[in-house]
Order: structure tokens, then C-alpha cells, then sequence
């Protein structure tokens, strides 16, 4: 079996590339390729079905509201009486929805797996800059309605001095991402 063989196989498999035959796929691996298939299931069930190949990020956006009628997560509306605790004190109507925590996570996975299964960088619809902005907008929005305040991470450089030298993280060797 030739190479092109064997990538063919692999793309219309959806896998991804697995240290070992011998040894199962990690959890990780696992999961993105259910991630993977899911997506490419809910692709070819639009109407008309869309094949990979013509997917863009309205149809990954488009996907990620559709898996909300799956979520856990409850969210209060803005006129709820909830809005902005985070444990109420009593049940509301709110929707459940995706967490944000999950739908990044998601998006990350299959970010990957379409780059593993042929598809360019430079088109990957899960890198495009309308994902990126959907998914802040959903942190935002679902810390507002939970009353979470979400921390910004803080990050050390590489070359910054050992930990006795500075005593807080305002300090020249940190990096703050949003």
C-alpha cells in the first residue's frame, strides 16, 4: 500500500496521526476524532449537505449554537433575577448552554483535526478570526451572567529572573494574556 494510499484511508476515516499501531489512541486523540466525526456527521446533514472542502466559519459558528441545545452550563438572561449571582438560590428558566470552557476546548480539537485530515492552515475555518471573536463573546457573556469573573492568566517568560527577584506579577519578567 502506497503512502497516498494510506492518507486516503486516513481522510476518509477521519483519523489522526497515533504515535503507535500497538498502543491505543490517547484520551485527547480519542476525543478529537469523535470532535471530528461529529462535525463532519452535522456537515453532510445540512440542506443542502456541505462538503468539507466549501465549509467555512459560519458553518463551524453555525455548529457551535447548534450544540448549545446540549449544554449544562445554565446562563441567565439579562432579565433574569439570577443575572449576575453565581449560585442562585432558587431554579430559574434560563437555558442551558455550552460552556465556554468546553467550546473553546472544542474548537482547539478541531482546529487540529482539520489540519491532520489535509485541510490547509491557511483555510482552517476553526482559526478564523469570527471563532475567536464568537468565543470571547461567549466568555464574556456567560461571565456576566454567572457573576464568574474569569482570571487572566499570567505567564512567565523564559529568560526572566529567578522567583526571589521580583515579588509581584506587575513585575517586567510576566506577561499577561487576555
Amino acid at each position: 500500500m502506497s503512502s497516498s494510499d494510506i492518507r486516503g484511508k486516513d481522510l476518509a476515516e477521519g483519523s489522526s496521526r497515533s504515535p503507535s499501531r500497538d498502543q491505543p489512541p490517547s484520551r485527547y486523540e480519542s476525543q478529537k476524532r469523535r470532535d471530528w466525526n461529529t462535525f463532519n456527521h452535522y456537515l453532510k446533514n445540512q440542506r443542502p449537505p456541505v462538503p468539507l472542502p466549501h465549509c467555512h466559519s459560519n458553518h463551524v459558528l453555525e455548529f457551535l449554537r447548534y450544540l448549545d441545545q446540549f449544554g449544562k452550563t445554565k446562563v441567565h438572561l439579562l432579565g433574569c433575577m439570577f443575572y449576575g449571582q453565581p449560585d442562585p438560590p432558587a431554579p430559574c428558566t434560563c437555558p442551558l448552554k455550552q460552556a465556554w470552557g468546553s467550546l473553546d476546548a472544542l474548537i482547539g480539537r478541531l482546529r487540529a483535526a482539520y489540519e491532520e485530515n489535509g485541510g490547509s492552515s491557511e483555510t482552517n475555518p476553526f482559526a478564523s478570526i469570527g471563532i475567536r471573536v464568537y468565543l470571547r463573546e461567549v466568555k464574556e457573556c456567560q461571565a456576566k451572567a454567572r457573576g464568574i469573573a474569569y482570571k487572566k492568566k499570567q505567564k512567565k517568560l523564559a529568560n526572566s529572573p529567578s522567583k526571589g527577584d521580583h515579588d509581584d506579577a506587575s513585575s517586567p519578567g510576566f506577561l499577561t494574556f487576555s
